[in-house]
């Protein structure tokens, strides 16, 4: 399977110092895990995308550009959360009605900046066309401001709250998810760490309470890997200068393991 490391940090507003360093400490750690919980050995091709920090729109051409020759399912490893707007892009592209699971607190539909930022990519993907808005469900959502409420209910965005998850089985959760996902006809999986409360994850920038655990997450992957359609996965939002004891790093490799 196929690794693209990208150590993006242009696309982070604030904050974004050493979001770079995240690639090599995730995959460093891939070795701690011999085999996947389903019994399966993770066996990876790993590549790095070259992106220049000074100049977002051009890293986000140089991902695209990577991305778009990519054919099997592949997993991308940032670096901030923009990687996901060149990288979903590309990956439309090849697949006509596609549509994106998204693992975030946050629901990153502020109003557009130009190129687009980790806080408004799923909007701008909305907003060109890119993504059809039935072809998206958020998971884990717990803060946003009032005018992305008003995006998301205006319109009709499928969203999984903490608050909701909260008062549901997961597995009631999983089963919702999955009866929407499998008629599409890619499916492209992104997991920002914050989705995690940060007692499983503080190696990130926007931490936020109320947050999944690890196991949690790690339930609903399985549970999504059991789609046919899966075609392509992020991990980002992991900073190693804000991480105690490389356990975002460690649980950031955990999820490209168990993706794989």
């Amino acid at each position: 399977m196929k690794i693209f490391k990208i150590p993006l940090n242009a696309g982070a507003l604030s904050k974004k110092k050493g979001l770079e360093k995240a690639p090599d400490k995730i995959v460093s750690h891939l070795k701690d895990f011999h085999l996947t919980e389903k019994g399966m050995l993770p066996l990876f091709d790993i590549k790095e995308v070259k992106v220049d920090n000074n100049n977002l729109e051009q890293s986000h051409a140089a991902i695209y550009n990577e991305i778009e020759k990519v054919s099997a399912f592949s997993i991308l490893i940032g670096g901030d959360h923009s990687l996901t707007y060149p990288g979903f892009k590309a990956f439309a592209k090849n697949n006509p009605g596609g549509g994106i699971i998204v693992f975030d607190a946050h629901p990153d539909v502020q109003e557009k900046h130009e190129p687009p930022t980790h806080e408004d990519y799923l909007r701008v993907l909305i907003e060109e066309g890119t993504l059809d808005k039935k072809n998206i469900i958020l998971v884990g959502v717990r803060n946003m401001s009032k005018e992305e409420k008003k995006f998301i209910d205006d319109n009709k965005i499928k969203n999984y709250s903490m608050r909701e998850i909260s008062f549901e089985s997961l597995r009631e959760v999983a089963d919702s998810i999955m009866s929407v996902a499998r008629h599409w006809s890619k499916v492209y999986i992104s997991v920002d760490i914050d989705v995690l409360d940060p007692a499983f994850a503080p190696g990130t920038g926007y931490q936020e309470p109320g947050g999944m655990n690890t196991r949690q997450l790690l339930y609903l992957i399985h549970r999504l890997k059991m789609l046919r359609n899966i075609g392509m996965a992020d991990v980002v939002e992991v900073n190693p200068d804000k991480d105690v004891n490389d356990i975002t790093a460690k649980t950031g490799a955990k999820i490209v393991v168990e993706l794989s």
